[in-house]
């Protein structure tokens, strides 16, 4: 059986079914997920949220307190990006959870996220960072391997963090590392970015792009902590855009273009089967040819199938830590040729932490 929170996702009226134990249990489990504000919204949406009982029904106004004040600091913290930018002639392109919020989009809506991601040109990388730097940001990362590992390797900078407010930016030129076997164009994301209405200087990514990314961080990455919750974005994101005319004739089209036809593929076909997505039965024809064979569909479903429930013990068996393993090595294994990835992890395992205790 699905784990009660995804039901509850799929039907918000199963809520009302439900007794103090079962309460407890969606609650447990939303946090975990961390979509206890998005739960919010979806009950508020329905209609439901009058029938919540008391106990219940004040944690998630608690929620809503929260996401509230979040929603504030981060536009806060968008804006005094966009102040020490702003000589730079470059639009702030927000990407994920900055992107939903402040374009005001449906996935934004009860998302929490820990840090800012802004796309910038590879070139520019030198003076976006002397910018951010004179405005109080400063890198986390120290240790030289650290430094090298994100300058040559990755896509994006060494996170950032503000000396005063400590909120975190990640600086990006392009939404895989330079060391993945697919290289989705950023002259292309950039050039098809839409600026956000009343937004001045703000953009976001193409509806198309938006989701492409969105598979890409989930579908790419080894750590599913917040699997779930990103494919909730999925969801809310194919959901809203799916309603524009075009968008889903040139979805696929736009994913082989950035060679991101699997990510897709995997979007495609886990958005309806945890969270009931509609996807019109043409768009899933289109994508199939970017799917794995028989035999390694069948295990990517069952480990894909454990590792997007939520991190919680009454969602998990006792193949859960194994499936989260397995995609933690294949996150890597698609992020970096073998031999580089064996340094790092070599270096990750036994030399980090001698290097922070020197640095210490």
């Amino acid at each position: 059986m699905m784990p009660l929170l995804i039901r509850v996702l799929r039907d918000p009226g199963i809520v009302q079914g439900l007794d103090d134990a079962g309460w407890d249990l969606l609650l447990r489990q939303a946090d975990a997920a961390n979509l206890d504000a998005c739960l919010l919204v979806l009950l508020e949406d329905a209609g439901l949220l009058d029938t919540v009982p008391a106990a219940p029904r004040a944690h998630l106004e608690w929620t809503r307190v929260g996401a509230a004040g979040h929603a504030q600091a981060a536009r806060y913290e968008v804006r005094q990006i966009g102040r020490a930018l702003d000589g730079l002639g470059l639009p702030l392109i927000l990407l994920k959870g900055a992107a939903y919020a402040m374009a005001g989009l449906d996935a934004g809506r009860g998302r929490l996220f820990s840090d800012i991601d802004i796309l910038v040109p590879k070139g520019r990388l030198p003076e976006v960072e002397a910018a951010l730097m004179m405005h109080g940001w400063i890198t986390t990362h120290h240790d030289a391997y650290d430094q090298r590992y994100y300058r040559e390797w990755m896509h994006e900078l060494p996170p950032m963090q503000h000396a005063r407010r400590a909120n975190s930016i990640d600086v990006h030129h392009a939404i895989l590392p330079e060391t993945a076997p697919v290289r989705p164009d950023p002259v292309k994301l950039r050039a098809s970015a839409r600026p956000i209405a009343g937004e001045p200087h703000l953009a976001t990514l193409s509806p198309a792009d938006m989701v492409l990314h969105s598979a890409v961080h989930l579908f790419f990455d080894g750590e599913f902590d917040k699997g779930l919750r990103d494919l909730v974005d999925l969801h809310r994101l194919l959901t809203q855009f799916g309603k524009e005319p075009g968008f889903w004739e040139a979805l696929p089209a736009r994913a082989r273009e950035l060679e991101l036809g699997r990510p897709l593929f995997y979007a495609l076909r886990y958005c309806p089967r945890l969270l009931g997505t509609v996807v019109p039965p043409a768009v899933q024809a289109a994508v199939a040819p970017e799917g794995p064979n028989a035999a390694l569909l069948w295990l990517m479903d069952r480990l894909f199938g454990r590792a997007l429930l939520p991190l919680h013990a009454s969602c998990a068996d006792a193949f859960s830590d194994a499936a989260h393993f397995a995609l933690y090595v294949r996150g890597n294994w698609l992020r970096m040729p073998p031999l580089l990835l064996a340094r790092h992890l070599f270096h990750k395992a036994f030399l980090s932490g001698k290097n922070d205790t020197q640095t210490a």
